[in-house]
């Protein structure tokens, strides 16, 4: 008895002794399971915003590879020389003294100039050059070929034409004639007949076609399986964009 007692009077005490906030405290009122996930939705839909943001930020300061400046030079002087062959070829368009225009036309005359030596009277090993690729027109092409009767592949070609009258050989590769400190560079807007023409295609490192320079634009080259030895057109976008350099030989 006297135990039970003792524990009611334990008890009551500790009923007057608990804190009066933790009986009158109200519970916190909790979120609506839709109103805490469209909160969340919200906040990361800002966390994408602030993440593109950032990825866009990083992707305009990245510089330019040497392969796109090399492409974007190429793409200038493309539309520079179209810009001044409808210059010089406008039928009302005459040197005057506003605007720079004086400038201009001694430029395109400059041109002018330029394109009449370029096409100067080749010399006798050049012409001999020159025969042997033109009598090979119209041969199907043939990967690893280097003869008349069989076929040629774009390095093949060029072997087969220019090792007849050169002391030094040329090398059997298209890379190998690209690398070849030998073979002076040339720049596009300089191109003179027999100069070779290198292009990167296959998005290998170095040079994996090659053409001969004919003048006025064109080239001569063993393209790929299914077709024939043909003329091509440099300034066509593809060439262009696969463009690499050149190298002069003779």
């Amino acid at each position: 008895m006297r135990a039970a007692f003792g524990r009611q009077v334990l008890f009551f005490i500790a009923l007057l002794l608990m804190p009066v906030g933790y009986a009158s405290a109200k519970p916190q009122p909790v979120k609506a399971p839709e109103a805490r996930s469209e909160s969340e939705k919200q906040q990361r839909r800002q966390n994408r915003e602030r993440l593109m943001a950032k990825a866009k930020k990083r992707v305009a300061n990245v510089p330019l590879t040497p392969e796109q400046k090399r492409r974007e030079q190429v793409q200038k002087l493309a539309e520079r020389a179209k810009n001044r062959d409808m210059l010089a070829l406008h039928a009302r368009w005459t040197p005057g003294t506003l605007g720079g225009s004086e400038a201009l036309w001694d430029e395109v005359q400059d041109d002018k100039g330029r394109a009449k030596r370029r096409t100067a009277k080749p010399g006798p090993r050049l012409r001999t050059v020159l025969n042997r690729l033109e009598s090979q027109l119209g041969k199907p092409y043939l990967w690893g070929g280097t003869s008349p009767s069989a076929g040629f592949d774009c390095s093949g070609l060029v072997f087969y034409a220019f090792n007849h009258v050169l002391d030094r050989k040329l090398p059997r590769t298209a890379n190998g004639m690209y690398q070849d400190n030998r073979l002076k560079s040339v720049r596009q807007d300089r191109l003179q007949t027999g100069d070779l023409v290198f292009f990167n295609i296959n998005q290998r490192p170095g040079a994996d076609h090659v053409g001969v320079y004919l003048g006025d634009g064109r080239f001569i080259e063993a393209p790929r399986t299914g077709l024939t030895i043909r003329i091509s057109q440099l300034s066509d976008d593809f060439w262009q964009s696969h463009y690499l350099g050149a190298r002069r030989v003779l």
